[in-house]
């Protein structure tokens, strides 16, 4: 007895010794892990997210995310320990364990299924030298399964849909957009906060992030259970989305460059006598005059000397205008005096290398254009000050943020060396475009409700989708593959959790179609018009519908006229995304309000379908349309041409070695392969034929089709024949109803232009379809406001062709086939 008393008091003191390894906080626990010399802290956001902080042993780290904008909560987790030294975090939705021997942490479900699991790390913390500052590189690898699907990284150009299998550096560049940060088909993900270069790896033996400056280790577990959970996931932490005007969702004409006030205004009055709808016409570069004035924010180019007049004559079209606007300033303007007095420029070499224009560069004429410290706020300040008073008073709508990496040219140790407000700069490169956006973004906030942020952007970092910005794939070449890449590019983009995407329509560097033809005759070289033709019915289907690119004019009037193939299958791809409008908005509000998805891989709505996972030439856009892009020529060769690297299409134009085809007959049909996914039903857009799901067919397409799908259940709103998005009223709309499984969709409306919606300002109308009683119930509005329609006419169509009229007040109706 006496012995049985001496062992139950020696388990309580174990126990109680045990009890002592760790600390229990207010939103979590910090512990020491004696034999990796590691300090380990986990604080919980909520009971699907929490982060995870190592440090060396005794040395404290105060770390603010530049993504992470939300708090960690009070923590209702239950901690206990087991005997074998673990620390066990329960929430109700997570089972996290911490093995206080190895220092590694194991993520499970509730039911005991693993997710993840680190590997023992004897690595975390390799000494490095930042700039006479003794840090670290900082190491973290994780155990995965063989089978299991990883996507994200930001918008990568290596084609993959899976990113598994590879090595890769993340550094911000020209056309790669990188985000540290991957989900898995299992339904978690994980953010690796660092901003340094950082190499992801993925292999047989780990997947791991190596960042080359972090004093510590900081990384954020979600769990979603899908890949909308872990989207849901980001967002909370790093920002939700907010909407952009619904003008941003009709077409944009842009070009590398228009050269005078007049050449913009014109294209304008064009799209319109020819009834081609447009929203947006954008300004590139050179308004501001010579490359000495670079990015002035003020027209001295004598081309543009009545900007105001020019603004008001697009709005007097009913159209809108960005402008571009970089990260640099040259030497001559006022921005870049007022930098430099405060210490707030870089000195990297960046874009243009030379005050003369010509390519290439000449070193003899040095342009002094240096990029600003976006870490600043005070540099933010001055941004914002010079773009308010030379821009934005005059009546801009939106802005072209270009080279938001920013573009950094032989980079030399001394480049990264230099200090930033927050640090080396190669302690926080990657989250350039996350500081310079967002000091755009917030600054117009703060002066006006009444119009909403809208950025194009060429490089992204997560949490920049809570700024309005919507980032485009770079200067891409003018090739089928690299059209084909575009797809996965931007699929694994929006997965990171970032929603708003795009890339030049037709490629940016296209001059080696001109081959044969002489300048901008690659508009009649049949190579390219195929190209351009795909590439924009691709971009019907894009959160942002943007045509622009050097060497070759990109307008549609340049590319024939009414009733010949080429130019009708341009027009039409902008009506298709026109007549989609009311689909596409409601949408962005799913987005916005409920952590949805533009484009969606297939595997976020069908998991169960394996054959789903690595799929990356066919997409989901919205939850009902399945778009299969044309991604290879049908009608004439491909032209092969070499990958060129960032600034390589300079002074490539007109030298195209291809050999143009003349003749090419753009009138036959032809046919390609697309996959539906299992589990439902599938209804050609255009035919209305119905397919079961789970088989590959063979699809009929021509010049003007692609093969275009929507899922059974689904309820699309179609809009009318508008030249721009708020032309006519949505008092008419046409429901299509796809039988087959039950369905519902909610119409959102709302001003377009303002925040308002952010006070209730905005409506909803909840439709549902019964399949099994085949009764569309259109329910009562919810909602209310300024100018909306208070009564309103729906035309519900079936694919049968069978059509009723109801006559819709608000209040809930049913309409029975």
């Amino acid at each position: 007895m006496k012995r049985n008393i001496a062992t139950m008091a020696f388990c309580l003191c174990a126990a109680w010794s045990w009890a002592q390894t760790y600390q229990q906080t207010e939103n979590g626990i910090k512990t020491s892990i004696s034999g990796k010399q590691v300090d380990v802290e986990v604080q919980w956001f909520n009971p699907n997210s929490l982060r995870v902080l190592k440090t060396p042993q005794g040395k404290t780290v105060e770390k603010k995310s530049l993504s992470v904008i939300a708090l960690p909560e009070k923590s209702d987790v239950k901690v206990s320990t087991s005997g074998n030294g673990e620390i066990v975090m329960k929430s109700p939705v997570l089972v996290v364990t911490l093995d206080t021997k190895t220092g590694v942490l194991s993520y499970a479900k509730t039911d005991g299924s693993l997710l993840l699991k680190e590997q023992e790390n004897n690595k975390a913390f390799t000494p490095f030298n930042d700039a006479g500052k003794s840090t670290y590189s900082v190491y973290q690898g994780f155990t995965v399964d063989k089978e299991e699907g990883l996507y994200g990284l930001g918008q990568l150009q290596n084609g993959q849909m899976m990113q598994r299998n590879m090595t890769k550096v993340l550094v911000q560049g020209n056309v790669e957009d990188v985000s540290p940060i991957f989900q898995s088909t299992k339904g978690y993900g994980v953010f690796w906060d660092n901003y340094s270069a950082t190499t992801y790896t993925d292999n047989e033996k780990e997947t791991s992030f190596r960042s080359e400056v972090g004093e510590c280790i900081d990384y954020y577990f979600m769990y979603g259970g899908s890949a909308d959970g872990v989207i849901a996931q980001v967002r909370a932490l790093t920002g939700e989305v907010p909407m952009m005007p619904l003008w941003s969702y009709g077409f944009m004409q842009s070009k590398e460059r228009y050269k005078s006030q007049e050449e913009t205004v014109g294209v304008v009055k064009k799209y319109r006598e020819l009834g081609i709808p447009l929203d947006c016409i954008i300004q590139d570069w050179q308004y501001w005059g010579h490359n000495y004035l670079w990015n002035a924010m003020d027209f001295q180019n004598p081309t543009f000397s009545r900007p105001k007049q020019m603004i008001d004559d697009v709005h007097a079209l009913n159209a809108h205008m960005m402008i571009s606007i970089w990260s640099s300033f040259g030497p001559a303007t006022k921005p870049y005096r007022a930098l430099d007095k405060e210490g707030l420029l870089f000195d990297i070499e960046t874009w243009p290398q030379s005050g003369v224009e010509g390519w290439p560069p000449n070193p003899e004429y040095p342009s002094g254009v240096r990029v600003y410290d976006a870490y600043s706020p005070k540099a933010r300040d001055i941004y914002w000050d010079h773009l308010n008073k030379g821009i934005f008073q005059l009546g801009m709508d939106g802005w072209w943020m270009d080279s938001t990496e920013p573009d950094h040219f032989n980079h030399k140790d001394s480049d990264f060396d230099r200090q930033t407000y927050l640090g080396s700069y190669r302690s926080v490169r990657n989250a350039y475009p996350l500081m310079t956006v967002g000091g755009v973004s917030d600054h117009q906030r703060e002066v006006t409700k009444d119009k909403r942020v809208i950025i194009l952007t060429r490089s992204g970092f997560l949490g920049q989708q809570r700024y309005g910005s919507n980032v485009w794939s770079g200067d891409v070449q003018s090739s089928w593959d690299m059209f084909r890449r575009q797809v996965t590019a931007g699929l694994n983009f929006s997965l990171t959790g970032m929603p708003h995407w795009n890339s030049d329509l037709g490629g940016f560097f296209a001059g080696s179609y001109n081959a044969s033809f002489g300048d901008n005759s690659a508009t009649k070289n049949p190579m390219y018009q195929e190209l351009y033709v795909r590439w924009v019915q691709f971009g019907a289907f894009c959160p942002m519908m943007r045509s622009h690119g050097a060497d070759v004019s990109r307008e549609f009037y340049w590319y024939g006229k009414a009733g010949e193939p080429v130019y009708d299958a341009l027009v039409d791809a902008v009506k298709l995304r026109y007549s989609l409008l009311p689909y596409l908005y409601s949408t962005a509000w799913e987005v916005s309000h409920r952590q949805s998805t533009f484009m969606r891989a297939l595997f976020m709505d069908f998991l169960n379908d394996k054959k789903t996972w690595n799929i990356g030439n066919e997409y989901m856009f919205g939850k009902s349309l399945l778009v299969a892009p044309v991604l290879h020529a049908q009608y004439t060769p491909e032209q092969k041409q070499k990958q060129l690297k960032e600034n390589e299409g300079w002074g490539q134009g007109n030298k195209g070695k291809g050999t143009p085809v003349l003749n090419a007959d753009f009138t036959q049909s032809k046919e390609m392969e697309v996959y539906l996914p299992a589990g439902c039903g599938w209804y050609d857009y255009w035919t209305n034929d119905f397919s079961e799901g789970g088989q590959n067919l063979k699809i009929k397409t021509t010049l003007g089709r692609i093969p275009l799908f929507v899922r059974a259940g689904s309820i699309v709103p179609i809009g009318p024949d508008v030249q721009y998005t708020g032309e006519k009223k949505w008092d008419n709309l046409v429901v299509r109803v796809y039988p087959g499984a039950n369905g519902d969709f909610v119409l959102y409306e709302d001003e377009g232009d303002n925040y308002n919606y952010e006070s209730g300002a905005y409506t909803e109308i909840p439709m549902t379809w019964n399949d099994a009683k085949r009764t569309l119930t259109i329910g009562a509005r919810k909602g209310a406001y300024e100018g909306m329609l208070a009564e309103r006419k729906f035309t519900v169509r079936t694919p049968d062709g069978k059509e009723k009229v109801v006559d819709y007040k608000g209040k809930k109706v049913t309409v029975k086939f």
